[in-house]
């Protein structure tokens, strides 16, 4: 398989190529300078997205419904840190990743006017459905797709990294799940 890399537990990690150019650094992945890094990654069980509650003690975008995210340093390997984040934010080790799939770098405007964020995306998927969250979430929801849109409080960018990863349903998987 192309792009493939193993992690601890015998489980794939697939790194798929991104959707049109991307600025490269130095080291050769995507982004450039003066960007702000972060990975997202989109976890899913059994064919349902989990959304995440942000906690009242972070900084950013406290009480919205968002995914697993999380700051890159510019030398940092941004698969090692989405597999991070989730165990940080979730405790899933990676051994209870089934597949994590490397999404399109996006290049998102800060909603404050600060500098722009370039986030690395991913899908995620799990046998586990019980989590343990930290500090940075109060709640989470395994939500089918096409029910995202009743979740009101959502994070401004987080259906730019569910479209990214492909995890949004068409109106062909919303008619089909209804029958």
């Amino acid at each position: 398989m192309r792009g493939c890399l193993t992690e601890g537990g015998g489980r794939e990690v697939v790194s798929q190529a991104s959707q049109g150019a991307q600025p490269r650094n130095a080291s050769g992945r995507p982004g450039s300078q003066g960007l702000r890094q972060a990975v997202a990654v989109i976890l899913m069980w059994r064919g349902r997205i989990g959304l995440f509650k942000r906690s009242e003690s972070v900084q950013h975008d406290a009480g919205l419904w968002h995914c697993i995210t999380g700051y890159l340093d510019a030398d940092s390997d941004p698969v090692r840190q989405a597999i991070q984040e989730i165990w940080e934010e979730t405790l899933l080790p990676a051994r209870a990743l089934e597949q994590l799939t490397a999404g399109p770098t996006l290049r998102l405007a800060d909603p404050r006017g600060g500098p722009d964020w370039t986030v690395h995306t991913f899908l995620a998927r799990t046998s586990q459905r019980r989590l343990t969250l930290n500090w940075e979430h109060k709640a989470y929801r395994w939500v089918w797709p096409w029910k995202l849109s009743q979740f009101d409080g959502q994070v401004a960018w987080l259906t730019d990294v569910l479209q990214a990863v492909d995890s949004l349903p068409s109106a062909k998987a919303r008619g089909r799940a209804a029958s």
